[in-house]
């Protein structure tokens, strides 16, 4: 028998199944419809996307995730005397978990319908962070009520929902790139390479084309022409079929809109800005080369 192929972690197969389970298609869906009419287009996407810090679910998960594992090392470890700072550290953990959810929501709605799998695996790390809330919830509950042990059980059984959570939201970022930059690596050529010829790029209009295999937008505005990399950084939209609005491009996915002279981010959600050519146009053609270092 060979074994030229590793068996695959039974977590990680946990996840693959979840993504190939069809029966959570429309349960999903409709949160995830619901979630893109409620969070308002603007500044309030925008911070939940975390536009101004850069990310913003992977920053806030810390915090109820270290409150209550905190918390849980105090009842393991702590003693008697330890008993309120647990519990000031489980309601911190409360309070700071309805934000994160709402940025994980926001993040996750984003990317349904485009993937099935991203979907059903973003619905039941959700129902295990519910979970996870409910228990702690109920944990805190319990203490204050003065059934200590059962406070301790039910935080216990907390952090189980946790890790199934965690391990969830993992597999989103690591196997399915959500909330990753999509142009990490979108180098761009190192030597002037032409790309179009400088009569077909009209005035305020857009024009995709390839290098090196790899989409790259041109606009012209104002007689100066611009290239930025064409797979939007937030999900891999084409830049190509979006729409230029003043001085920007906008994303026909979800509407990110991205500076035409360097690329930053004018209006999320993305929370990445997009990357940017030297252009010149030489003898009737456009070229384009990678922003040398420090530019």
């Amino acid at each position: 028998m060979s074994h030229a192929h590793a068996s695959k972690p039974r977590l990680h197969h946990l996840a693959e199944r979840i993504g190939a389970a069809a029966a959570l298609d429309g349960p999903a869906e409709a949160v995830a419809k619901w979630a893109r009419g409620a969070i308002p287009k603007g500044p309030v996407k925008d911070t939940l996307a975390g536009v101004p810090l850069g990310a913003a679910h992977p920053l806030m998960i810390v915090l109820p995730i270290g409150t209550w594992t905190s918390a849980t090392l105090l009842d393991l470890v702590g003693g008697k005397e330890s008993r309120p700072a647990a519990r000031r550290l489980i309601a911190a953990g409360l309070l700071s978990s309805l934000p994160t959810a709402a940025s994980g929501l926001n993040d996750w709605a984003d990317t349904t319908p485009a993937s099935d799998s991203v979907r059903r695996v973003g619905a039941v790390h959700a129902l295990a962070n519910v979970a996870a809330l409910t228990l702690f919830g109920a944990s805190l509950a319990a203490r204050r009520g003065g059934d200590h042990g059962r406070g301790v059980a039910l935080g216990l059984a907390g952090m189980g929902a946790i890790g199934v959570g965690g391990h969830l939201g993992g597999h989103l970022s690591y196997a399915e790139a959500v909330g990753v930059d999509q142009t990490a690596f979108e180098s761009g050529p190192q030597e002037w390479t032409a790309v179009l010829d400088d009569t077909a790029l009209p005035e305020r209009e857009l024009r995709g084309v390839e290098v090196d295999g790899r989409p790259v937008v041109l606009a012209r505005t104002g007689g100066t022409v611009h290239a930025l990399a064409g797979r939007c950084a937030h999900r891999g939209g084409s830049l190509a079929d979006g729409e230029l609005k003043g001085e920007c491009v906008v994303c026909p996915l979800h509407g990110s809109e991205f500076r035409l002279a360097d690329g930053s981010v004018e209006r999320g959600p993305s929370a990445y800005p997009q990357p940017v050519f030297d252009v010149r146009v030489t003898d009737g053609r456009i070229e384009i080369k990678a922003l040398d270092a420090g530019s």
